[in-house]
């Protein structure tokens, strides 16, 4: 899942960012209220967590920004403020839940899980390419119910290239969206994952999913045809 944390206190984002990225998600992190909901409405999230007491843009305020742009984002509030005034007020704002700090990682960790199931209907969190599922919630991938064991990155990209099955994906696309980095045309990263992917996926199976798109890029095509 692609997690987003606005929090302005760097040591604790940091934290949290940790935590979650040993769990298997992908987060950013945005330090300050209007770069936190420029991100939110520009990019694919699945959970945001939000701080209240924010530079620039209140966290509040974002809340609403995302409630009229983004009505079923996820969105967790982590603040000091303890009040039952502030998290009726939140909740009633749209929040989705609200954890006082300080807090416990593991029950921050637990309440973004609950959420994330919540909020993915079981079509949206299982993805079908023909004979490979990848479970986005449980994290499993299989291929004619066979498990495939898959690191976090070689994760990240089969969910990427199976949400989008069908469209040719640029290097730059892909290593934007799995690395969050500006694309550099001297590295081979995404050639080097993608053949990865192939030795798991592929190699041993029929038809071949993941195909080279010359002069653009790669594509997963369901019906394993060439590119």
């Amino acid at each position: 899942m692609r997690i987003l944390i606005v929090e302005d206190d760097a040591a604790l984002s940091s934290f949290i960012r940790k935590g979650l990225e040993a769990e298997h998600h992908a987060v950013d992190v945005a330090n300050e209220g209007n770069q936190g909901r420029s991100m939110a409405m520009e990019f694919d999230y699945d959970l945001v967590v939000l701080d209240l007491n924010l530079p620039g843009v209140d966290g509040l305020s974002v809340l609403k920004s995302l409630r009229q742009r983004k009505a079923n984002l996820p969105v967790m509030i982590l603040s000091a403020r303890s009040r039952v005034e502030d998290r009726v007020q939140c909740l009633d704002s749209g929040a989705d839940d609200y954890l006082v700090k300080p807090f416990s990682f593991l029950e921050l960790s637990a309440r973004a899980r609950a959420l994330l199931r919540r909020s993915h209907l079981p079509s949206e969190s299982v993805l079908t390419v023909r004979d490979l599922c990848l479970d986005r919630v449980e994290r499993k991938v299989e291929r004619a119910g066979r498990h495939i064991e898959l690191t976090t990155k070689e994760f990240a990209l089969l969910e990427y290239l199976m949400r989008n099955a069908g469209r040719r994906l640029t290097r730059a696309m892909i290593i934007e969206h799995v690395w969050n980095l500006t694309f550099d045309s001297t590295t081979n990263v995404v050639d080097v994952y993608i053949n990865y992917l192939r030795r798991k996926v592929d190699d041993g199976f029929s038809p071949c999913l993941i195909h080279t798109v010359r002069g653009v890029g790669y594509q997963m095509s369901p019906e394993g045809a060439s590119a």
